[in-house]
C-alpha cells in the first residue's frame, strides 16, 4: 500500500478547499451577483478591482454566454508563486465549461488562501 506524504496531503486538502470556495464563488457568477461575487473574493482581488469596476465588467462578458449547460473540472494545480501576483498560495482551477450560446469554453478560477486563512477567489479568466 501506498501512502503519501504529509506535504501531499495537505496539498491534496488546499486543492478541495480552493476548489469548493471556487465553486461556491461561481455559483454566484452563474446566477449573476457579481457584486456578491466581489463582496466574496480574495482581499487581493478586491485591492485590485473595486465592486463597481468587476461589475462593469464581468457582466457584459459573462452575461451574454447564458446559463451553464455543464462545468467539468479538467485539472487542479497548486502554486506558491504565479505571474504578477504576490508569493503566497494559490491553485488554479481549469474547467471545461458549456454554455447556453457558447458550446465549449475554458474558465480558469484561482482561489488563494486569504490573509484570514480562508480560500478565496483571486483570479477568473473565460477563453
Amino acid at each position: 500500500m501506498l501512502l503519501a506524504s504529509p506535504a501531499a496531503l495537505a496539498q491534496q486538502k488546499a486543492e478541495a478547499l480552493a476548489q469548493k470556495s471556487a465553486e461556491s464563488w461561481l455559483a454566484l457568477i452563474d446566477a449573476g451577483k457579481y457584486a456578491d461575487s466581489w463582496e466574496d473574493a480574495s482581499s487581493y482581488f478586491k485591492a485590485s478591482v473595486t465592486k463597481e469596476q468587476w461589475t462593469k465588467m464581468a457582466e457584459p462578458v459573462r452575461a451574454p454566454l447564458g446559463k451553464v449547460s455543464s462545468r467539468k473540472l479538467e485539472s487542479a494545480q497548486f502554486a506558491n508563486s504565479l505571474p504578477g501576483a504576490p508569493d503566497g498560495q494559490y491553485v488554479v482551477l481549469r474547467y471545461d465549461t458549456s454554455f447556453e450560446h457558447k458550446q465549449s469554453a475554458v474558465e480558469t478560477v484561482t482561489p488563494m488562501l486569504d490573509k484570514d486563512g480562508q480560500w478565496r477567489v483571486s483570479g477568473y479568466f473565460i477563453k
